[in-house]
This record gives C-alpha cells, sequence and structure tokens, in this order.
C-alpha cells in the first residue's frame, strides 16, 4: 500500500497527480480483493467505480459538496478513502463497518441506502436544501445501469430536471451498455458537449435570440439541431427531454478524461447535468470481468479459492425453489415466472434457459413487477413472482390494490426472508409475515424443509388464489430437495413431538432451531410439545384450541418480527374467541433494527438460535411455576 496507506480522507486524494492516481486504483483494487476474501462482500461492482470514486474526489470538495451513492454496494473505494482503511477488514462483520452508506458512520456518508434507485431523488432533496437554506455546495448522485431501470429513479429525473437547479447525476453504466458509442467520434463528442467554449457559445445564441421578436424560433431551430446532432452521436436524447444537459459517454476508467469533464461540469456547466460514463464490472480481477453468471456480484469469504475448487453443500432455499418451478412448468404451461433483476438470485436461471417465453426480468422494478404479473394473472396464466423480501416492500400498494383486492390467482416466492447475515438491517427480510397477513384474500406459507418448499409451491399452482411462500437465504437442512411432489392442505400444521405442559408453535426454517431447542429442555426438565404451523394465514385454529385446552404454557417462534408477526396473529385468535388466562410467549425479531454480521451471530445476538430459544423458554416456564 505505497500511496494508499497516506490516503486518510480526500483531500489526499487532491494532492495526487495523474499517475499517482493510476497507482492509487491499482492499490485499491488489490485491497478489496484481498479484504473481500475474508470477509465476503460486493466485489465486481466496487471494483468497477475505482477510477470514479478517485475522479469525484479529486475534482469535489467533500463533504461540503454531498456524494450520494446508489445501492451503496459500488462504494467500497469511497469507504477506504474516507478514513475507514483500517477498519476496512470488518465491512459486514458483527460490530463492524456497514457493506452500505451509512450516514452514523462517516461525515462522507451523505445518504444511507441499500435499496436500488434510490440516489436521484435523494440528490435532489440535497439540491433543493441548499436552495431553501442558502448554502453553496454541489450535489454528485451516483447511480448503476440496473437501478436506473428503477421508476424511483425516472421520478427523481423527472422533478430535477425540470427544476433548473445544478445538480449533477452520474450513470455508471457497466453491464446493460446503454451506447455503443465508445470510438473517436463519441470521444469527440463527449469532450465538445462539455467544453465551456461550446457551452459559452451555446448559451449566448440563447440569450441574443431572447432579444428579438423572432427569437423564440430561433431557439426552436437552435434546440432542434442540437437534439438532431446529440440523438445522432449519443444517447442522451431523453435524457435531454427529462431537463438535463446529457453529456457522455466518457471511459470511466480513464482517469485524466473523468477529471477533465467533472471539472468543465464544476466549473462551466449550469443547470442539471447528465453525465454518461462507461466502465467494466469487476475491473481488474479477471473472473469477475469474465463472470456471466453473476457470481462474483456478491461474493463470501474465501472468493480466491472459488477459482480452484466448487464448493459443496445442501442446495440452496433458491435452487430448489427454482428446479421445483422447472418440474411443474413442464406440465403447466400456465407457469410464468418474473423476477426484478434477480434471476440468479431467486433460483431461476434454469426456468429462463427452459422457458424463455415464460420468464420475465424486468430490472430493478418490483412494483412494476407485481402489476405485470396482475394482469398476466387477467388472462388465466399463473404467475410466480419471485423477490427477495426486503424488496417485495416496495410494491406492499401493487399487492394490495392490484392483486389482493381483484382476488388474483398468482404465487409470490418471498425468498430472503427472516435475518439474511451481513448485509444488514436493509436487506433483513423481518417484515414481510406482519406487512402481508393483514391483507384479505392471501394465504401465507412458510417452510421448515426442502421437501415442505416443494410441496407448498406445487400446492399453490394447483389451487386457485393468491399465494406467499416465504423461505430463507441459504441451505436447507439437506433432505427432500428431490422428493416427490405431495398436496398441502391448506391451513393445516403438524404436530411433530408429544410433550406436556408446555407447547411450542414454531413457523418456517426456525422450527428446525425449536427441535435442536427441545433437546436441551429434555435435559432440564422440560417437555415441550412442538407443533410445525407451516401456515401464518390462514391459521390452523383447531391446533390453536387443542394448545389452549391442553397446555399450561404456550410459546411462539418466529424468524420475523413480533410486531405484528405469527406470535400477534396467535394472540388475535384467542383474543378473538375469549379466551381467558392465555399463557403466551412470544419469541421472534424485537421492535428494532437488526444490525449486520453473519447470520449465525446475529441469531444468537437476537436469541434465535436454538441456545437462546431454550434459555427464554425454560425462564418463561419456571416464571409460570412460581
Amino acid at each position: 500500500m505505497g500511496i494508499l496507506s497516506k490516503i486518510n480522507s480526500p483531500s489526499d486524494i487532491k494532492r495526487l497527480n495523474t499517475e499517482e492516481m493510476r497507482e492509487l486504483a491499482a492499490e485499491t483494487r488489490k485491497f478489496i480483493i484481498d479484504n473481500i476474501d475474508k470477509t465476503g462482500g460486493h466485489l465486481a461492482p466496487s471494483l468497477g467505480t475505482v477510477e470514479l470514486t478517485i475522479a469525484l474526489m479529486k475534482v469535489f470538495d467533500l463533504p461540503q459538496d454531498k456524494l450520494i451513492w446508489d445501492v451503496g454496494h459500488q462504494a467500497y473505494a469511497h469507504k477506504i478513502y474516507t478514513g475507514r482503511r483500517d477498519v476496512f477488514h470488518t465491512n459486514r462483520q458483527l460490530g463492524g463497518i456497514s457493506g452500505f452508506i451509512k450516514p452514523s458512520e462517516s461525515m462522507y456518508d451523505s445518504f444511507g441506502v441499500g435499496h436500488a434507485s434510490t440516489s436521484i431523488s435523494a440528490g435532489f432533496g440535497f439540491v433543493m436544501a441548499r436552495e431553501i437554506n442558502g448554502e453553496d455546495y454541489k450535489v454528485i448522485s451516483v447511480i448503476g445501469d440496473g437501478s436506473i431501470t428503477g421508476g424511483l429513479a425516472f421520478e427523481g429525473l423527472n422533478n430535477a430536471g425540470v427544476s433548473g437547479k445544478d445538480f449533477i447525476v452520474v450513470l455508471n453504466d457497466n453491464e446493460m451498455s446503454i451506447s455503443k458509442n465508445v470510438g473517436a467520434v463519441s470521444k469527440y463528442t463527449t469532450s465538445l458537449l462539455s467544453d465551456p467554449t461550446f457551452n459559452r457559445i451555446r448559451n449566448e445564441i440563447w440569450d441574443y435570440a431572447g432579444k428579438y421578436k423572432l427569437g423564440k424560433h430561433i431557439r426552436s431551430g437552435f434546440a432542434r439541431i442540437e437534439d438532431s446532432f446529440k440523438s445522432l452521436l449519443t444517447p442522451g436524447i431523453l435524457f435531454e427531454k427529462l431537463g438535463f444537459n446529457y453529456i457522455g459517454p466518457v471511459d470511466g476508467h480513464n482517469i485524466p478524461a473523468l477529471v477533465k469533464v467533472l471539472e468543465n461540469i464544476k466549473n462551466k456547466v449550469s443547470g442539471p447535468v447528465f453525465l454518461h460514463i462507461l466502465t467494466e464490472k469487476g475491473k481488474g480481477y479477471k473472473p469477475a470481468e469474465q463472470d456471466e453468471k453473476g457470481i462474483y456480484h456478491g461474493v463470501n469469504p474465501g472468493i480466491l479459492a472459488l477459482e480452484k475448487k466448487e464448493q459443496k453443500g445442501s442446495p440452496k432455499y433458491q435452487d430448489v425453489f427454482g428446479k421445483a418451478l422447472c418440474e411443474i412448468a413442464e406440465k403447466d404451461k400456465r407457469i410464468v415466472a418474473i423476477t426484478a433483476a434477480m434471476k440468479i438470485g431467486t433460483g431461476l436461471n434454469d426456468f429462463a434457459e427452459l422457458y424463455p417465453d415464460r420468464f420475465f426480468d424486468v430490472g430493478i422494478a418490483e412494483e412494476h413487477a407485481v402489476t405485470f404479473a396482475a394482469a398476466l394473472s387477467c388472462r388465466n396464466l399463473k404467475p410466480v413472482v419471485a423477490i427477495y423480501s426486503t424488496f417485495l416492500q416496495r410494491s406492499y400498494d401493487q399487492i394490495i390494490h392490484d392483486c389482493a383486492l381483484q382476488e388474483l390467482d398468482m404465487i409470490f416466492a418471498i425468498d430472503r426472508s427472516g435475518l439474511v447475515g451481513e448485509d444488514g438491517p436493509t436487506h433483513h427480510g423481518v417484515f414481510d409475515i406482519s406487512y402481508l397477513r393483514i391483507i384479505p384474500n392471501i394465504i401465507i406459507m412458510s417452510p421448515s424443509n426442502e421437501s415442505e418448499l416443494r410441496n407448498m409451491l406445487y400446492t399453490a399452482s394447483k389451487l386457485k388464489g393468491l399465494f406467499a411462500i416465504r423461505y430463507p437465504r441459504g441451505s436447507g437442512v439437506g433432505s427432500g430437495f428431490d422428493s416427490p411432489f405431495k398436496m398441502v392442505k391448506l391451513g393445516k400444521g403438524e404436530k411433530l413431538t408429544e410433550g406436556s405442559d408446555t407447547a411450542i408453535l414454531s413457523v418456517g426454517n426456525i422450527t428446525n432451531q425449536v427441535i435442536s431447542a427441545c433437546v436441551i429442555l429434555k435435559e432440564k426438565g422440560i417437555n415441550p410439545a412442538v407443533y410445525d404451523m407451516k401456515f401464518i394465514k390462514p391459521l390452523d385454529t383447531e391446533i390453536l384450541d387443542e394448545v389452549y385446552s391442553g397446555y399450561k404454557n404456550i410459546i411462539s417462534v418466529e424468524e420475523g418480527s413480533l410486531a405484528g408477526g405469527f406470535g400477534s396473529a396467535v394472540m388475535e385468535y384467542y383474543n378473538s374467541k375469549s379466551f381467558n388466562n392465555v399463557n403466551l410467549k412470544r419469541i421472534g425479531i424485537p421492535d428494532k433494527f437488526i444490525e449486520h454480521g453473519s447470520t449465525d451471530k446475529l441469531m444468537k445476538k437476537t436469541g434465535l438460535d436454538y441456545e437462546g430459544i431454550a434459555a427464554t423458554v425454560e425462564e418463561f416456564v419456571k416464571k409460570t411455576l412460581l
């Protein structure tokens, strides 16, 4: 770390010459790769934005100027250059720094992020706050090409473009290749459009024309000529029509070119500016550069060893889901699959290859995904919408208004439910039970193993209704991932073990922790009956009645928010039946955001591992004996 060891703040970058900045970029890439090999994290996105980060910090005055990142997984270099180099080895670890931008962590982190498509709206908020408060600073929003597919990004562009206020949006185009124009003509065009002389002459013609009666026609003609020129040589006409001065595409790995263009924009170009840069995802690390399957987007520790050996273990829930859906779709031609830029993450690779005409990746546009699927259902198809729990939150209105209200026939495959680990509070899927179960006309299931996931998906495909199946990140228990399909009886749970005095009602993958907890409890003289409830809605009221009449102590366990969750549903049922003296203890996620860290450590910290569950049950049972 020759130069990198001397970079403790963005001001240190300002003192570097071009060759030193290139050396810094190379050192930073090696530093990121070495650290992610130990901690895991978002590798490819951050490798692609190193030169952009250096150029931004070279030109702008942070933290006075406000740099707003989108998603945040492309901002590792930003974190390293803003005083977190020496603690970067704690990235995404329990008690360490976050893998995303977090204002409470650094004064250089202007706005907290984790979900996509937010940077333009947030950046424009900073712009207008600057105007209202009479302050003087630049605002730069960086957005990735995937994130700009989200409707929120265009809502922000639409609002900011008509304002006429100084605002810089940088599109990091690393995959979609909005434009292929990266040759000599493009370089000339980019240089021209950002050149101060060109912009001065354009503004003088505009002002001059306004002084004469025919000025309106002169301006209109000039605008048409400029639009035609830009649409011929650049892809920027869309952004121009939204009110932005489009500049680009620019080579996002050419530091001198980036610095020159950014300096021109900063000092000579007024109003909203849209800078389009082209970068290579995974730049500097060949496996990530050549990765067509997205393996190196977000990686686990030991990524360097991945080149030498193939990881083994039980199949992940997402792959069990994907395999089952392919099997079902082979016989049921109504099945279509929809995802929001998460084909790999949701396990739909094989489905996309086998049934390309029935697979739709709509980009980072969860709201559109749900309404689009709703319309497919209206035409007698059976849409399966596969979205992570935390991202499904974005389409809440569509679930209610477009799906449930119309009593449609469709399936939500809710991946990454519960605690997801190192990505932290922006990605934990702990709210889906609470926000879904209050919706009429919805059936919510949660499997405790791979076989149950297959059977629940099969049942939802055969029956008519609005279904939601929530399942966790990672591997299951290692059995039943290719078992024959069986129909599941709606709203029926299963008694797993007999017991005395105490009954534990669990739902979902955490049932396996409950079974392990019972081993400890039996050693302490407590022998609970365990019920795998399987359904959050409708509840198995026969089991609830049986438990109320047969057991002194009742414990509900869920890997979801206690507020409004499965345990709350049990309480509400007993209240509706006017059952008195219900001795119920609820175990789940407390009413706070859970930090980042490995899933095992987070489960232990929240008391949801088998030892924590056993301790809570033991304490509760002992209190009832007093």
